[in-house]
Order: structure tokens, then sequence, then C-alpha cells
């Protein structure tokens, strides 16, 4: 998530449409009103090219980030579909799980047109390459890519195929897929946990300018994960499922406070990095241990 990618003019917000009065519809309408948001997440996390759902979703407008966040981990598991089902599909072939993985990670930066990778290049590269607030975010700000960024994507893309491969290895092909997925679900719900919770470095932002999830959103978010982790509840050890849970939320959290410490709060870029993280740390808590 970086501010380069910004693609919706804020002059093309408009308000949500107000919830019906207590009646028989109402359920259908939230479901409908919960489908738009989905909608409007996946446009946002990839480039899929997603038509109108229904007649709550307006493609065309700014995103509405404080109350549609919600859908945010449904819209991982969405934008994660089509790299699980390639890897899966290849790894019921003769190919190397190292092959199958690096296809599947090409597969997803493909989907998403490496939109969260850019954020962790921007962020290492402000982090670790400016001595002041100021200077942080004036690097993290610049379209080029420096040796702290390169040297951070590198790692990351190392590591998840690695990461993944050792899945396809361990769990049939359909099983560590879905596996893949949660780690893309979790993610986002942990993305959207840093937003709400931390200030904002940059008022006029992307993580600013359609605004900040509010605590409903959020709760609603960590609902909406609790079904999207039922295969890897059932698929993991009740330790491998708390391991990867564990370290990916303290990932979040330590980028989180370090974040606030280096610039005053979360930026684009930020919650960018701390989805590639938080995926990352997911995936190697649930293989370090049986």
């Amino acid at each position: 998530m970086s501010p380069e990618t910004d693609q919706y003019p804020v002059s093309g917000q408009k308000p949500r449409p107000d919830a019906p009065k207590p009646g028989s519809k109402d359920i259908a309408y939230h479901i409908r009103l919960f489908a738009a948001d989905t909608a409007t997440w996946v446009r946002f996390f990839s480039r899929l090219s997603l038509h109108q759902v229904n007649s709550l979703d307006n493609p065309a407008a700014a995103p509405q980030f404080d109350k549609s966040a919600r859908a945010a981990p449904l819209a991982g598991f969405v934008v994660g579909l089509p790299a699980a089902g390639f890897g899966m599909l290849l790894a019921y072939t003769d190919l190397p799980a190292l092959v199958v993985a690096a296809f599947a990670v090409a597969a997803l930066a493909a989907t998403t047109g490496a939109l969260h990778e850019d954020g962790l290049s921007d962020l290492a590269d402000g982090f670790f390459g400016g001595a002041t607030r100021d200077k942080r975010l004036e690097i993290m700000k610049d379209s080029r890519i420096g040796s702290f960024g390169a040297l951070a994507l590198a790692l990351s893309v190392l590591l998840r195929v690695a990461l993944l491969a050792a899945l396809w290895q361990r769990f049939s092909p359909a099983d560590a897929a879905l596996l893949f997925l949660a780690s893309e679900s979790i993610s986002r719900t942990l993305l959207v946990w840093q937003w709400h919770q931390q200030t904002l470095a940059r008022p006029k932002g992307l993580a600013a300018r359609f605004g900040k999830p509010d605590g409903s959103a959020l709760k609603q978010a960590v609902l909406i994960t609790v079904p999207l982790l039922v295969p890897a509840a059932l698929l993991l050890s009740i330790p491998a499922l708390l391991l990867g849970l564990l370290i990916a939320t303290s990932a979040a959290y330590g980028l989180g406070h370090m974040a606030f410490k280096k610039i005053g709060g979360v930026t684009g870029d930020v919650l960018g990095a701390i989805q590639q993280i938080c995926g990352l740390g997911f995936l190697t808590g649930m293989l370090m241990v049986p």
C-alpha cells in the first residue's frame, strides 16, 4: 500500500448509503453492502478487473476506508485465489516445490501489481536511509528504490518462495493453497488493526485521505477473519496455528511501534510493509513446529 498507487480522485467520493430502517430487508441490505465493500477492497488490493457487483457498489467512486475496512480480510482471500489456484495446479505436476512456489509468488505479484512489495521497499529505504523524520518521509515518497529497499524486497521474495515451497512439501496441494490464503487474509486483518491503532504520519497521505478504519470496522474485520482461518485450524496443530498468529501479530505491533518512533505514525508504505511481514510471519510460525 503506497501513496504512489492512489487511483481514486477525492472528488469522486460519495457518502455511503444510509442503512434502512429496521425491517425484513435489513439482512439483505447488509449483505449487499458487504459485497460492495469487498469489491472496493479487491480493486484496491489488486489489478483484477471487477465490474459493479450491485447497486451499492460504485467502481468509479473513491473508497471509504473508515467503514469498508471490515472487508479487507475477505478481499485478501479473493486476491490470493489466482496465485493459490495456480500453485495448487502446478503442485499436482512433477515440478519441484521450489519452482511451484516461485510461480505462485510471481502470480501473486502480477495480481496485486506488487502493491505491498512497493511499500516494503519504500519503508526499508526510508527507515534505514534517513536520519530524521522529514528525511525518512521524503525518501519513502521517492519512487526510486535504494539499496535498503532492494535488499528488503529480495529477502522478502526469497523467504516467501522458501516458505511456500515448504508448505507444498508438507501438505497436499489443496491444503497448502488454503493455508496460503489464510496468510493473505490474516495479514490484511493486521494491516487494518495497525491502521486503526496508530496515528497517521501524513495527514494528506493515502492512509488518511479516504478515512481511517474505525473501531467497528476493525471488530468486524476480526470476526470475518475467524471463518477464513477455519481451514488453518483444521489442518494445523494448535501450537503451529498459535505460533503463526503470535509471530504475525507481534510483527504487526512491532512495525507499527517502529513507524511511530521513526516517522510519528503509519503511512500507506508502512501498511504495505505490515501486510508483507505479517504474511511471512504467519507462514513462518505455522511451519516452525509439527
